[in-house]
């Protein structure tokens, strides 16, 4: 069985390598402030052993910029991040550019995110500006029923393959964070039919309870997780910075990899890292899947 491997996790990773504050913008203002760093990552994660470089696009979303008076640099900003990972490609000599796009408003509140209907509709401006240039669509860290369907609705219908990613509960990992049970999904997937749905930015434990249910729904299916103890409710409130999470300390490549091997043996066949997830971890998933 032919494994996929995805990156890591490219917001953590620049703010660590940057060692500026962390801000509500995340990767975004490392972004700007260091756009070199983005495409050196890209690099290492295929040196490590990536198949797919995930463009820096997951918060380039105009309700976020606008906190900060930064909507209008929009299309420039996914300019840099596309640039960034087609430049990390063909240095690579080869490899897939994975267009990704976040939850609107705030990662993890689906009960902030408009309609599946209005989304669809806010969407299509970072589908526009991703579509000519990558080799698929990457939907990331789609926490509720509804909110998956608003990506699926925009990302669909372009000619290019769509991953759905969706986030569990770190409690349990049979129900999404909105409180759904992930099995909930399986109408909305048999209408608009996927390429591939998967697992992201979950604690591994809850990856691992998760993923016997996306088996069942008959797609290509794998699993990315992070690295933190677990989201805070902090990091839930109003204009978010990532140093209210906090990494753990028992998750080295080699922890990271038992856990995939053991989503391999569920029938994953797509796996990579999210947050916290670096190119060591990468490295290692190589090693032992590629």
């Amino acid at each position: 069985m032919s494994i996929i491997i995805l990156d890591g996790g490219m917001g953590q990773e620049l703010v660590r390598r940057s060692k500026d504050k962390p801000t509500a913008l995340w990767s975004t203002q490392v972004m700007i402030d260091h756009p070199q760093l983005v495409q050196d990552i890209h690099a290492d994660f295929f040196a490590a052993g990536a198949d797919i470089a995930t463009t820096n696009t997951y918060a380039l979303l105009r309700d976020r910029l606008a906190h900060v008076g930064l909507e209008d640099r929009q299309a420039e900003l996914a300019g840099v991040a596309l640039a960034a990972a087609k430049a990390a490609r063909d240095a690579n000599g080869g490899g897939r550019i994975a267009g990704a796009i976040g939850p609107l408003v705030q990662s993890y509140r689906p009960d902030l995110c408009p309609p599946a209907e209005e989304a669809m509709r806010l969407y299509e401006l970072p589908v526009s500006l991703l579509k000519d240039d990558v080799d698929m669509f990457l939907l990331e860290t789609m926490a509720s029923v509804d909110q998956a369907e608003g990506g699926l609705r925009a990302t669909l219908g372009h000619g290019l393959p769509v991953w759905l990613a969706v986030s569990v509960s770190d409690e349990d990992g049979t129900k999404l964070r909105s409180g759904e049970p992930l099995g909930d999904l399986a109408p909305m997937l048999a209408k608009y039919t996927p390429d591939a749905i998967l697992l992201n930015c979950s604690r591994p434990e809850a990856v691992s309870q998760g993923l016997p249910i996306i088996a069942g729904f008959g797609l290509p299916f794998g699993a990315y997780a992070n690295g933190f103890t677990r989201i805070s409710d902090g990091f839930k409130e109003a204009k978010p910075t990532v140093d209210t999470l906090e990494g753990r300390v028992d998750l080295d490549p080699a922890a990271y990899a038992d856990f995939a091997e053991a989503w391999v043996g569920m029938g994953a066949t797509i796996i990579g890292g999210c947050c916290e997830v670096g190119p060591a971890h990468i490295a290692e998933l190589k090693r032992r899947l590629g």
